[in-house]
């Protein structure tokens, strides 16, 4: 497995992925596991793209090999440099801000690990802490915050960074139904304003149809793509969209994909 930072001029591409595939091992059985296979996939500059599919069929895996956190055993990563500093920031389920730091200590916590003073640091995360809306919140502590108000920060904390790839692992899964929603239409609107490239996961077919240019569906272990979804529903988009018959089309497509995915076998070491 590579990965490799491109850097030349010209390049449309936020991030491209060949060939990746994940392979764990059973100590007790001696059995493989191939929780992804081959799989391929390229992102423009500023796109919204979601990677939706069953449960365990690699989508948070993926999403790790792209931010680095786990190596694949094959394939090839090519992260293009659209923005000074990191390539890629990761939102996850959970916000897990650091309980003992206010709202601008947490959002500043990625720059001042950077290398950039606490002073200046501080300064640059206001405008992202009033971007997600938390304007007022700077000096309060995560215990002050709702959940909602919790993952606002956490965004923020990514965004501070100036990160060219924004990776989001089911940053609303863990909010009640109505937070959610009105999360998503937040979400939208923060990245109209930041203009970042977003790769998602999720489980919610709704969610991936609102939020996304494209929904990547991934068939069950072993993760592979099996259809990429281009979303031609006008932006901006509200809530409401969710009603309509355009949206309801989308949504009955992706469902007939995954409705009968099943998880392959384990197969013996050759």
């Amino acid at each position: 497995m590579t990965i490799d930072v491109a850097r030349e001029p010209g390049q449309h591409m936020a991030l491209s992925a060949r060939g990746v595939q994940m392979e764990y091992r059973d100590r007790q059985t001696g059995h493989r596991l191939l929780a992804l296979e081959r799989v391929d996939l390229d992102i423009p500059d500023g796109a919204f793209v979601s990677l939706l599919g069953p449960s365990g069929c690699g989508k948070s895996t993926f999403l790790k090999i792209v931010n680095g956190l786990i190596l694949a055993t094959a394939g090839e990563i090519k992260l293009h440099r659209v923005a000074k500093g990191r390539e890629d920031a990761m939102v996850f389920q959970d916000a897990a801000l650091f309980p003992w730091y206010s709202v601008v200590d947490n959002v500043a916590y990625g720059l001042v690990c950077a290398g950039v003073s606490r002073k200046e640091a501080r300064s640059r995360a206001v405008p992202y802490i009033d971007l997600v809306g938390l304007k007022g919140f700077a000096d309060k502590y995560p215990y002050q915050l709702s959940g909602g108000m919790q993952q606002r920060a956490n965004l923020a904390r990514a965004l501070a960074v100036d990160s060219a790839i924004l990776l989001m692992d089911e940053p609303f899964a863990s909010l009640d139904a109505q937070t959610r929603e009105l999360m998503q239409a937040e979400l939208l609107r923060i990245w109209t304003a930041a203009r970042k490239t977003v790769l998602f996961v999720t489980h919610q077919i709704d969610e991936a149809v609102f939020l996304s240019d494209r929904v990547v569906v991934m068939a069950a272990r072993p993760g592979r793509v099996i259809a990429d979804i281009a979303i031609d529903l006008p932006r901006p988009r509200s809530l409401e969209m969710k009603q309509t018959p355009e949206f309801a089309r989308y949504e009955a497509q992706i469902w007939k994909l995954i409705a009968h995915q099943q998880p392959s076998d384990t197969a013996p070491v050759p």
